[in-house]
């Protein structure tokens, strides 16, 4: 009779697993071949770490509140688009990667996802993109990597738009143990971050306390991690990026009214701003010493985007060019939403985001600005990891 009883349980189980499952639509995985294998002519620059980059993991993020993030591969050396990968290699994870990809990473053999609006990094295997393991983070934000340890900002708090909202804040994480090991308060709604030396940066947006926005770049010494400094630089905050010269570029958003967006330079030698490139930017990447950056800029007073594309030397610190798209396929893209360069062969990658709501597109141009291809991607494609590492 015991037995039985555990058969009858067992069966039950499973019967109650697969009905749960069932309740959430299950999407497999879809390939699709874009390219010749292996095509991408010789490298311009070291790859990452100094090797050639075997292909790029790109999170999407899903509208919010729709559970629909993400995780698609594009394998280099077979030409192949893997869509939606997650939830095939992860059939037991329910709800698999959550609501909300805004950021993705790879420290040594993981892949770090990080769920905003889930409240989680999903850490999985580079190779597999199997699960390894989740850190609960409220309001997660971004990651960065240093020294064995992953850094995340955090809104700490509510999603939610409230005048009142508390200051947000860093944790770290051992990437070994993938246990949290130390917290630190800044600014209000922290965004992206660098690592210079011994000290993290990072812009605090204030988002949630609109129209009373952050304007501050929080600096962390991560010895005895609390904040050692803080540089006032302008309103609302966002992206960054770090150079080899020790400058960082950190993006404003401005306020969607009078105020415009724009790009701020900071000399990690003196924490000081030292200039402004009069660029919008909601998204930008350094490669080299390219920085390429693509604007949705919206405006309340005109409820419509300004769209835009440039290229900034960060050695001649100059402007090269105000469309580093060179073909006019720049027209077929609606809401440019993320950008990548390949590190080995300089390709460019955009990502549109369309309307939203339906699946984007990922665009790959030459390096001169030409469009190779086009492939469709999950909802909202954003963020991108490039990979050394062979993906089975």
């Amino acid at each position: 009779m015991k037995k039985l009883f555990q058969t009858l349980l067992a069966v039950l189980l499973c019967m109650f697993h697969f009905a749960c499952r069932h309740d959430i639509p299950f999407v497999y995985s879809e390939e699709e071949i874009v390219s010749e294998p292996g095509t991408g002519g010789e490298p311009v620059i070291p790859g990452v770490d100094g090797k050639p980059t075997t292909g790029f993991f790109l999170l999407n993020e899903g509208n919010m509140g729709s559970n629909k993030c993400t995780l698609d591969f594009f394998d280099r050396s077979t030409g192949t688009y893997h869509r939606n990968i997650y939830a095939e290699r992860n059939p037991g994870v329910v709800k698999e990667l959550g609501d909300v990809g805004n950021d993705i990473g790879i420290y040594g053999s993981k892949l770090y996802a990080v769920i905003n609006c889930s409240h989680f990094v999903e850490v999985m295997d580079v190779h597999t993109a199997r699960h390894l393991g989740s850190i609960d983070i409220t309001n997660c934000r971004y990651i960065v990597f240093n020294n064995g340890k992953a850094y995340v900002s955090s809104y700490a708090g509510p999603v939610q738009i409230d005048p009142n909202a508390r200051p947000g804040k860093v944790v770290e994480i051992d990437t070994l143990t993938l246990s949290v090991t130390r917290e630190v308060v800044v600014g209000y709604q922290p965004e992206e971050m660098v690592i210079k030396g011994n000290k993290l940066y990072v812009a605090n947006s204030g988002g949630y306390r609109f129209p009373n926005y952050d304007r501050t770049i929080s600096v962390i010494d991560l010895e005895n991690f609390q904040v050692c400094n803080t540089i006032d630089v302008a309103i609302n905050l966002h992206r960054m990026e770090l150079d080899r010269y020790g400058r960082i570029y950190v993006s404003s958003r401005g306020d969607y009214y009078d105020v415009a967006a724009d790009v701020y330079v900071i000399d990690t030698n003196t924490d000081k701003v030292i200039g402004n490139l009069e660029l919008a930017a909601s998204e930008m990447y350094l490669c080299g010493d390219s920085l390429y950056v693509t604007s949705v800029e919206w405006s309340y007073i005109t409820e419509s985007n300004t769209i835009s594309y440039a290229l900034y030397d960060v050695k001649r610190q100059e402007i090269v060019s105000r469309n580093f798209i060179t073909d006019g396929t720049e027209k077929e893209i609606k809401i440019p939403y993320g950008i990548a360069v390949d590190p080995y062969t300089r390709e460019i990658y955009v990502a549109d985001a369309t309307d939203y709501v339906t699946p984007g597109y990922l665009y790959c141009f030459t390096p001169d600005g030409k469009k190779k291809w086009k492939v469709r991607t999950g909802d909202i494609p954003a963020h991108f990891a490039f990979t050394t590492k062979t993906f089975y």
